[in-house]
């Protein structure tokens, strides 16, 4: 199953809907379901100018009894925001440590000429 959408503000745009399959599946990869998650997308605040809806949108991620809650301004950067939240399930790459630019440089004065 999918993850659960609902809008207060006219739905979700086509290309938000053609790439969330692909986050789901890597949802899948790190042993979360999808369908245990809602996401829900409204406006952020009241239009600052007349005529013109307001400049960002508040998506909330719902999930057991967990939640967050973003403000973005547009579908694609909150689905690349949270396909990043999925990959952090796992802990990142332990990356090799690099001795810094003082020990080096005490390093190499001390080698011998």
């Amino acid at each position: 199953m999918s993850i659960i959408l609902q809008s207060t503000v006219g739905g979700f745009e086509a290309q938000f809907m053609r790439k969330l399959p692909l986050v789901e599946q890597a949802m899948r990869e790190h042993g979360l379901e999808p369908s245990e998650f809602v996401i829900s997308k409204d406006y952020a605040g009241t239009a600052t100018i007349p005529l013109m809806g307001p400049f960002f949108y508040s998506y909330s991620v719902f999930f057991g009894e967990e939640q967050f809650t973003v403000t973005e301004p547009n579908d694609m950067v909150f689905l690349d925001y949270f396909f990043k939240r999925v990959l952090a399930v796992d802990e990142p790459p332990e990356l090799p440590r690099r001795p810094g630019l003082i020990r080096r440089f005490f390093g190499w004065m001390s080698q011998a000429v």
